[in-house]
């Protein structure tokens, strides 16, 4: 599997998230402004797209926020969102992040929480889904 960083939002991430995010598990707003601003990773399998996530700072240049990630349905439970995870916090690093957070579906959790990340909040809904936010030290 071969993974690529892009600086906009490229067709093939935009379809597997449209695919995971939208047509199933029915969420609404898919495209917002942070595409504009995020480094996008791409996994392929051949040429063809299979996972995404994306990567962007927050509040401080030390600190990185992940979002979308996602894997296409028949390529999940083969360990590729834990290496598109840490393709994402190598590139954060890289850009000079010593801390990655997320805002993960409480139904993700357990596979974050088995990667080094840590529950920072309260229970809080996005589009109607239980979310908490969770964080990473890089250093």
């Amino acid at each position: 599997m071969d993974i690529k960083v892009f600086n906009y939002l490229p067709d093939g991430a935009l379809d597997v998230r449209i695919t995971v995010f939208v047509d199933e598990q029915g969420f609404c707003d898919e495209v917002d402004d942070t595409d504009s601003v995020a480094s996008h990773l791409l996994m392929f399998d051949g040429e063809k797209p299979i996972a995404t996530c994306r990567i962007f700072p927050g509040e401080t240049p030390e600190k990185y926020i992940l979002g979308r990630l996602c894997v296409l349905r028949e390529y999940r439970s083969q360990g590729l969102g834990s290496t598109l995870l840490a393709a994402a916090e190598k590139a954060a690093k890289n850009n000079g992040a010593h801390s990655l957070w997320l805002h993960s579906q409480l139904q993700a959790k357990d596979f974050y929480s088995r990667l080094g990340y840590i529950v920072s909040s309260d229970i809080e809904y996005e589009q109607h889904a239980p979310h908490v936010w969770m964080k990473k030290d890089l250093t």
